[in-house]
């Protein structure tokens, strides 16, 4: 055997066993429409993951800054010096900031309202604003779930489609015929889910953990409006037993004498051990 038949042999080994039905051939059976639904899908899944990455980063970074204000935040003397131990660009020097900026502007006002209204008011729309930062891009990831199932499906109904006019035009019905754009049509609809859950996935679990970001400003906000509406003598607490006042001096006084044993003829447990 010649070393041209050998090569020429060589060559069509691979391409017999190429797969006539796989991905890039359905595409090219499927021409502009395929391409177009194709293309529309990948965009859409590309677009999810850059948004559920960054929102990842933004939510991690609110929570790392709720980290430091429950650590160090309300041990400052006062509500300035405080806000220099937050981050420039950060939700909860945002907060701060405008509660300061409210304060000042409230002792301008020509026709005050009640300062705690005021505050309130300032504080609400802060907070406000941040969630509204955070839920950015959420309604496209929505948008990519509820929508990719039908574009997948738009792809599909143009594969069958396409697979009975070939049945029409060879007037058999045989594997070879329908093979491609029945599995072009599959192919599609694979495509559409693949692209769909993940969006939803990714929806939930974002507007899960802005929820419970929003709980912990909201705890924030709170906090420091008692604070600016005491003049800093109401402050979270941080941490440990909580103070006894004297109601509750009283009443572990009266929890002792009941609970001490009597010395008189009786013994306890503890004294016969």
């Amino acid at each position: 055997m010649s070393i041209l038949a050998l090569t020429a042999a060589a060559a069509a080994a691979p391409a017999a066993n190429k797969n006539p039905y796989g991905l890039w051939e359905a595409l090219q059976q499927g021409g502009v429409i395929a391409w177009s639904v194709f293309i529309i899908l990948v965009g859409m899944s590309i677009f999810s993951f850059y948004i559920l990455f960054t929102k990842l980063m933004q939510q991690q970074k609110i929570i790392s800054q709720g980290r430091k204000v429950r650590a160090s935040f309300w041990n400052a003397p006062n509500l300035r010096e405080a806000a220099t131990k937050l981050e420039t660009r950060s939700a909860y020097r945002a907060i701060v900031d405008d509660a300061l900026i409210a304060q000042e502007q409230h002792d301008k006002l020509t026709d005050p309202i009640d300062r705690h209204d005021w505050m309130g008011n300032s504080l609400a729309r802060s907070q406000g604003a941040i969630g509204a930062r955070l839920g950015e891009g959420l309604a496209f990831l929505a948008t990519v779930g509820s929508t990719a199932p039908f574009i997948g499906l738009f792809g599909t109904v143009i594969g069958i489609y396409r697979a009975l006019i070939k049945i029409g035009a060879s007037g058999q019905a045989s594997i070879d015929v329908v093979a491609g754009p029945v599995g072009e049509a599959l192919i599609m609809t694979a495509l559409g889910l693949v692209v769909a859950v993940p969006a939803v996935l990714a929806y939930n679990w974002l507007v899960r953990r802005n929820k419970s970001i929003m709980e912990d400003l909201a705890a924030f906000t709170n906090d420091l409006h008692g604070y600016l509406m005491s003049e800093g003598r109401v402050k979270p607490r941080l941490g440990g037993p909580a103070p006894k006042t004297d109601a509750g001096r009283t009443a572990a006084a009266a929890t002792a004498r009941t609970q001490e044993p009597l010395r008189t003829g009786a013994t306890t447990t503890a004294d016969r051990v």
